[in-house]
């Protein structure tokens, strides 16, 4: 996932995405905790995923409170 590509959606796309990461990092930690995780590059990825999609949503709301 790039950052530039982030940076197209709307913050309610963003949210949406956010939310499908925290999803899927859930269902990774449990993975690892039953020993079934194959890929555990996965969880670092996703982690690292969900920080670009905060620090974006982050960005668009200091742009909108400096547009105000």
């Amino acid at each position: 996932m790039l950052a530039k590509d982030l940076r197209d959606k709307t913050p309610d796309q963003l949210r949406e995405e956010l939310a499908n990461l925290k999803k899927e990092s859930f269902n990774l930690r449990f993975q690892q905790a039953t020993n079934a995780l194959e890929n555990t590059a996965r969880m670092r990825q996703v982690k690292r995923d969900t920080a670009r999609v905060m620090t974006i949503l982050n960005e668009k709301a200091v742009d909108a409170a400096k547009a105000e």
